[in-house]
């Protein structure tokens, strides 16, 4: 790699394919009447991405999260795993990306997240699922606005009919969801904000699906107004009794967090 760092050998491919299809995605991504969403393909090397997904901890050294929310494997502490995860993730991290990015998107004053506060690297295998939610409005110490999720697929072979998509509610829970296939080398960019409803089917192949995620967050909001909201999770169209109680849950734990600022659950971010 020529003296490169294996952060920088990323980022300038990141760079530059998302350079390369800057128009396209700006276009994309302005769409209306939809969660602001764009994606590119073969993001990375077909042998790097190999590398990527080959060095993800197995489920036991993850953390489990699973309840009527959501079921899925989460890594944030990530000294704790191949080095190459922390490279590929903070990559997303470079300058020169988070300000193409801003281009793209039409965000200011866009700022990456070291602590990668919610983020990180996530594994869902057969039944797992994440509900309907709205990401947590801030970060965590509630200063900025979560305004960007990235979200990068690594698992070759990945397909649609295995469930593991991301589902965007354009229409809230009253019209049918628009689904974006976890395809391996695939990344997505998508808008967070207090109309961002998005979700991700279930699992049901006997695999891993593997993911790589960041969050940008802004002083400014995604949008006109300012908000404030703690993960909130839905149930499906289907799942009645479940949207009853995980709004429920949803109103309490805005309540504590008004009363606790970080919560009372240990928070979810890397320790350097």
């Amino acid at each position: 790699m020529l003296d490169k760092t294996l952060r920088n050998y990323y980022a300038e491919q990141i760079f530059s394919k998302l350079e390369q299809s800057k128009s396209a995605l700006k276009q994309e991504f302005s769409l209306g009447n939809r969660i602001n969403t764009c994606y590119l393909d073969d993001l990375l090397s077909t042998d790097d991405v190999l590398k990527i997904y080959n060095a993800f901890p197995e489920k036991e050294d993850l953390l489990q999260l699973k309840d009527l929310r959501e079921h899925k494997y989460v890594g944030i502490q990530l000294d704790k795993y191949n080095s190459i995860l922390e490279e590929i993730i903070y990559a997303f991290q470079d300058v020169r990306i988070v300000k193409l990015i801003a281009e793209i998107t039409g965000f200011q004053e866009l700022m990456p997240d070291e602590y990668l506060y919610a983020g990180g690297v996530s594994l869902m295998e057969y039944g797992c699922f994440l509900n309907p939610h709205l990401d947590n409005s801030h970060d965590k110490d509630i200063n900025n606005y979560r305004v960007l999720n990235l979200l990068y697929y690594v698992t070759p072979d990945w397909q649609e009919k295995y469930g593991g998509n991301l589902e965007l509610w354009d229409q809230h829970l009253k019209q049918p969801c628009r689904t974006i296939h976890s395809k391996f080398n695939r990344l997505v960019i998508m808008v967070t904000n207090k109309n961002s409803l998005h979700s991700v089917s279930p699992i049901n192949y006997h695999g891993r699906r593997c993911c790589v995620s960041n969050y940008y967050f802004s002083p400014q909001p995604a949008d006109a107004q300012n908000y404030y909201h703690v993960t909130s999770f839905r149930g499906r169209p289907e799942q009645n009794l479940r949207d009853i109680v995980l709004r429920g849950d949803a109103k309490l734990r805005n309540i504590v967090r008004k009363i606790f600022k970080h919560g009372i659950k240990k928070p979810h971010f890397y320790k350097k």
